[in-house]
């Protein structure tokens, strides 16, 4: 059963004044890229905080500056008026240090025009004597401002008090264990996060033709009839570890963190460019996260190949063998068909194979191929079991696991696939002696 919240808590400010640092700080976490650079986060990014045993979701946004023309800081501002929209209670981060600048007052002016209610938070007060700093604050008309340091936690615990004390008691349900987790990756610039936009009918995620626009991984929940999916836009995966530098690593780090908590990936793969190596590396961090995969072939409208020009390349470089879609963010196309396709890999990943019927298939091996001997010793398979799903797993019981070659797990763990329909499936094989 979901677990209701207590509301939901947006934080805003202008660029650098350590929101990122105070998400980490009020939930207990890594989950927000922070770096000295101005300007990390982009997208809204929500998570679910926990204090004196009430729990509340915290949408973090980007830094809004409206005097900066750009699009893409105009997209990160329209990002963030939709979180104070959504928001019960809206943190507006100032820097005490700095004094009041433009910035502030023109987000002020905004929070006044929202009529949200607003807690005034100082941050940067690292030394309590020096609380007084914050008192010109009361200038932009929001209230008495809240003295913090979130780099050290100074009086987040008071701050939080506050929160609960603010909060309606009614918010968003949270995420049960049965919802879909889909971490979208690619490397930089296929496409990402114009396909969740596609998937969910709006401008979730900024999307922009510079490459690396999303840093952080994004969750973004959608409901499909009775299926609820959490969709996570990550940042594009550079092959070589040497091009990973800053900000770019820790955001490399949240898309591998995405995939690792996801059951099915989506590898995206823009087909105006053809498959290179580096989407097979893509591929191969879904496999070792244990995702379940489906290639989406994106970009499909610019492409001048054809399904038989990649399904060849698919089949013989990818092991899991993952379907593929192709679709179309720009036009639609493809974009239910994918659905259909998440939903029913999702359900090959958490299925069960009756004992009864998996014993069935291991005699039939046993007959379809002489098993490996070694010194006049032969394999023996003796039985089988599925011991976990989410992904799934096999314990296969035999005479003496050494005999067990390389080539003959593979061609195993294939037959396995093909006889219960898993493919794009990460599945796992332990072979035991019997006990």
């Amino acid at each position: 059963m979901n677990e209701a919240l207590l509301g939901t808590v947006a934080i805003i400010g202008f660029p650098n004044v350590g929101k990122s640092t105070l998400v980490n700080r009020l939930t207990e976490s890594r989950a927000a890229v922070v770096h000295e650079t101005p300007g990390v986060t982009r997208d809204r990014k929500e998570l679910v905080a926990e204090w004196a045993g009430g729990r509340f979701l915290l949408v973090d946004t980007g830094g809004v500056d409206v005097a900066d023309r750009s699009p893409i800081t105009q997209s990160v501002g329209n990002q963030a008026r939709e979180a104070v929209a959504g928001a019960d209670l809206v943190l507006f981060i100032v820097d005490a240090r700095a004094g009041i600048t433009p910035g502030d007052e023109e987000v002020a002016d905004i929070l006044r025009r929202a009529r949200k209610p607003v807690l005034l938070v100082a941050n940067k007060i690292d030394d309590p004597s020096q609380e007084s700093v914050a008192l010109e604050f009361h200038r932009l008309g929001l209230g008495d401002p809240f003295p913090i340091s979130a780099l050290h936690g100074y009086g987040t615990g008071d701050l939080l008090d506050e929160v609960l004390a603010r909060l309606p008691g009614e918010g968003p349900a949270q995420i049960g264990e049965g919802a879909i987790r889909v971490a979208i990756l690619g490397r930089p610039n296929v496409g990402k996060s114009s396909l969740l936009n596609a998937i969910i009918g709006r401008e979730r995620v900024i999307v922009s033709d510079v490459p690396g626009t999303t840093r952080d991984a994004i969750d973004t929940v959608f409901r499909r009839g009775d299926r609820t999916f959490v969709f996570v836009d990550t940042a594009g995966l550079r092959r070589k570890r040497k091009h990973r530098q800053g900000i770019e690593y820790y955001s490399q780090l949240r898309a591998l963190e995405a995939a690792e908590r996801a059951d099915i990936a989506l590898v995206l793969i823009d087909t105006s460019e053809g498959i290179v190596d580096q989407d097979l590396a893509v591929a191969d961090v879904a496999r070792k996260a244990q995702c379940s995969t489906i290639v989406v072939l994106s970009k499909w409208d610019a492409s001048t190949v054809t399904i038989e020009d990649v399904r060849p390349e698919l089949e013989r470089r990818l092991r899991q063998r993952p379907p593929w879609v192709a679709v179309s963010a720009k036009t639609g196309r493809g974009i239910e068909r994918l659905l259909d396709a998440i939903e029913r890999q999702f359900d090959k990943h958490t299925a069960r194979v009756p004992t009864p019927e998996l014993n069935r298939f291991v005699a039939e091996l046993r007959e379809a191929r002489q098993p490996p001997s070694r010194n006049g010793r032969r394999l023996n398979l003796l039985y089988a079991a599925q011991v976990t799903a989410r992904p799934p797993r096999f314990r296969v019981s035999v005479n003496d696991p050494s005999l067990v070659t390389r080539d003959y797990g593979y061609w195993f763990e294939n037959r396995l696939r093909d006889r219960f329909d898993l493919e794009g499936v990460p599945v796992s094989i332990d072979f035991v002696r019997r006990s």
